[in-house]
């Protein structure tokens, strides 16, 4: 999960935490206040009751109480108390979004409809309710600004993606002074030496490759005049290793910095080009099993020479034959009655390694495989059992 999407669930659950405890703390102050009030207003009510027959005493308890009289009920009204009694009543109701309460009393033929004043402990309400609602508005800024700062780790984390998969031209464009912005000057300056390190290699292996080709080709066209058998076929085998060897020096380097050519295609086409790769003349000596055939995406040059040089290694490594290829559950075995090896896999997988006991190589088939498949992102694994070779190729990215 990225840092954006925490941070926005974090933010998500903190706005509704905030948003309850402000609707439930307005809640408990509204019932408190309105109960307050209510008393408040109540006990007047009484007091101008018991001094129905004294009209100065109840203009004095309004004034007391700054009691205004108004000739008409305000509309949406919400009513808190109510009390009839044989000659009237008493209500009290509260204008909705106001602060001001209305109290009526009847009493026989007399009425009396009064406004309050604003309440102070409504305005502490209002006050407070104000405060939750900034709460919010700074946690909303808080997140915005925390967006905006994070917001060039979303492009430093794609450029860096598209660099480590062979583009080594990407660059970061961040010009913050703070720690993003130094982490984009430090990989840049890391990019440019690496893409010039990387660049130098390459032209290195290439004129390499280039000039042990000349020689090679020069060398093998002598041997035809050598007359001596024996010493005519070594020096077509030397010549055969080195011409093996620069190919596969010059195509692993070539995985190093070459963007695949994907396609869409069989497993049965994919078995087929790897087994070309090979120009086996004994068919007796492969069995091929396909339970299913299935459409990947990958490059099919690379991924049938990965399969060729797996192939490639099971027949000269089986004590008997057939070798066999199956495919089941999106899975290539390649399977051969061979010895165990000798080491863990990721052994195999460095160039120039092999088993001690086998000198026919160079070693550098497996770590072409590896790379292919990692490139792909589908994994290679080994097993041994009943004195069987199994590599399997899962096909599952």
């Amino acid at each position: 999960m990225s840092i954006l999407k925490k941070i926005s669930i974090l933010f998500l659950i903190s706005l509704t935490l905030m948003i309850i405890i402000g609707i439930w703390t307005d809640n408990i102050n509204s019932k408190r206040i309105d109960k307050l009030i209510k008393e408040k207003y109540v006990k007047v009510a009484n007091n101008i009751l018991e001094n129905y027959d004294n009209k100065a005493k109840i203009d004095k308890i309004l004034k007391n109480h700054n009691l205004k009289k108004i000739k008409e009920k305000p509309k949406n009204t919400q009513t808190l108390y109510f009390k009839e009694f044989t000659f009237g009543h008493i209500l009290i109701a509260k204008k909705s979004f106001e602060d001001e309460f209305i109290v009526e009393i009847n009493y026989l033929d007399e009425k009396y409809l009064l406004k309050t004043q604003d309440e102070d402990n409504l305005k502490d309400k209002m006050i407070l309710n104000g405060l939750v609602f900034l709460d919010i508005f700074v946690l909303v800024l808080i997140f915005l600004y925390l967006i905006k700062l994070l917001m060039p780790l979303k492009n430093i984390s794609l450029e860096i993606s598209k660099f480590a998969n062979g583009d080594l031209t990407r660059r970061l464009n961040v010009k913050s002074k703070d720690e993003i912005g130094q982490l984009s000057i430090a990989f840049n300056k890391m990019a440019s030496t690496l893409e010039e390190l990387i660049k130098t290699r390459q032209e290195l292996l290439k004129d390499i490759g280039h000039e042990l080709r000349t020689p090679i080709a020069k060398g093998k066209f002598a041997i035809e005049k050598i007359e001596d058998f024996s010493k005519k076929e070594l020096l077509k085998t030397i010549f055969n290793d080195l011409e093996l060897l620069t190919n596969e020096l010059i195509e692993l380097e070539k995985l190093n910095s070459k963007e695949l050519e994907h396609s869409t295609f069989d497993i049965e086409t994919l078995i087929i080009q790897a087994l070309n790769k090979l120009y086996i003349e004994n068919e007796n000596l492969i069995s091929i099993d396909i339970q299913e055939n299935f459409l990947i995406e990958g490059d099919l040059y690379y991924l049938s020479m990965a399969l060729k040089n797996l192939i490639d290694n099971a027949l000269k490594y089986a004590i008997s034959y057939p070798i066999e290829i199956k495919v089941i559950n999106k899975e290539i075995h390649i399977i051969n009655n061979a010895k165990q090896l000798t080491k863990n896999l990721e052994y195999y997988f460095k160039p120039f390694t092999q088993e001690l006991s086998q000198r026919d190589g160079f070693g550098l088939g497996l770590s072409i495989v590896q790379k292919i498949l990692k490139k792909h992102n589908f994994k290679i694994s080994y097993k041994y059992k009943n004195e069987k070779v199994n590599f399997i190729i899962s096909l599952s990215s």
